[in-house]
């Protein structure tokens, strides 16, 4: 399979900077696999699309502040870490990302806020990143409290903005709980205690998981073959409560809503253990580009996702590549809104 299959042109003027005054203003588009058919719809009714004893699957991950400025101790030339992946929390290890690049290495010490944290450049990736060692004399958790007072959270690049005190409750859902995610859960940014009563009041049975999200998730890929493609792997937990009620709705053959493509691929990656109702956590480095490896899901909803990134190849996996290519061309001739401030799509 080509990446070049799943290549658009999206207008810039398409990707909203700012999210709508109100999370449920949204538009939805809703989308049938078995007719083939498009409908128009605003995300306010999503619960008439659900029916009773249905299973909704939302994601709680919290978005962590794990963009750092700082700079190089000796020649003082300013950097940006980006905190992606936690290795050893008693030695205070960190895999990051770093701009620039090229001239970080081993050995090279990194200043933060008034010289109070400091860390050191250990090792390189095969990411491209480096894995930083911060020179701090107390807990992990301590640490954390350093690192949520001195980063914020880092805006995905096709925003073209820092973060705003907006940003600050919009880009995070109303049952966002578990810190650790790098990119928010855009698909859950529409939902508001009264889309969830709704759905309670229609009989749906919403469950949480938490699902962290790496900015692997929303850029572009850069191989053409994805039989080679490496996505990045990512933190997933499903408790008992979770595990047991999905574990009942798959073997009811109940119908099971994935709330956003992170959730949806933490749910496929623990197929096996929620078959015998068995809590996980683990770290998914799953890319869903095959059909036959869905499993639990049968209704997907998502935002409106970037040409060329793994979300949309995801997407088009689940709901059919023809069907998806047609409904995105729909979108960007209504104008349906993308990214992670943009518009829902809903796929029955």
């Amino acid at each position: 399979m080509r990446l070049s299959s799943f290549n658009f042109e999206l207008p810039p003027k398409l990707i909203p900077k700012y999210p709508l005054d109100e999370r449920d203003a949204s538009r939805m588009m809703v989308v049938d696999r078995k007719s083939g058919t498009i409908k128009h719809s605003m995300f306010v009714d999503l619960p008439n699309y659900l029916n009773e004893h249905d299973v909704i699957v939302l994601n709680n991950a919290k978005v962590f502040p794990t963009l750092l400025k700082g700079r190089k101790e000796k020649t003082k030339a300013e950097v940006e870490v980006l905190l992606c992946r936690e290795l050893n929390p008693e030695q205070h290890l960190w895999d990051t990302l770093i701009n620039p690049a090229r001239k970080i290495r081993i050995s090279n010490r990194l200043c933060f806020g008034a010289d109070e944290l400091v860390a050191e450049i250990i090792d390189n990736t095969i990411s491209g990143g480096r894995t930083i060692k911060f020179s701090f004399q107390g807990t992990s958790k301590e640490l954390h409290a350093v690192l949520k007072r001195l980063g914020s959270i880092p805006l995905p690049e096709a925003l073209g903005r820092e973060m705003e005190e907006l940003d600050k409750t919009r880009y995070q859902t109303i049952f966002a709980t578990e810190t650790g995610s790098i990119v928010a859960p855009a698909a859950g940014f529409h939902f508001t205690p009264y889309t969830l009563k709704h759905l309670a009041y229609r009989g749906v049975e919403a469950v949480y998981i938490t699902a962290h999200i790496s900015p692997n998730s929303i850029s572009s890929i850069d191989v053409e073959d994805l039989n080679r493609y490496k996505i990045a792997s990512e933190y997933f937990s499903i408790g008992s409560k979770a595990a047991q009620t999905l574990h009942l709705g798959l073997q009811e053959e109940r119908n099971i809503c994935a709330v956003g493509i992170c959730t949806f691929k933490a749910l496929e990656a623990s197929y096996g253990s929620l078959f015998i109702a068995r809590p996980i956590s683990s770290w998914n480095d799953k890319f869903i580009f095959t059909p036959d490896s869905i499993k639990v899901c049968k209704t997907l909803l998502t935002n409106f996702h970037l040409p060329r990134s793994s979300a949309f190849v995801t997407l088009s996996t689940f709901a059919g590549k023809d069907l998806i290519c047609h409904a995105y061309d729909v979108a960007l001739r209504e104008g349906y809104r993308f990214f992670v401030y943009g518009d829902v799509m809903l796929v029955l």
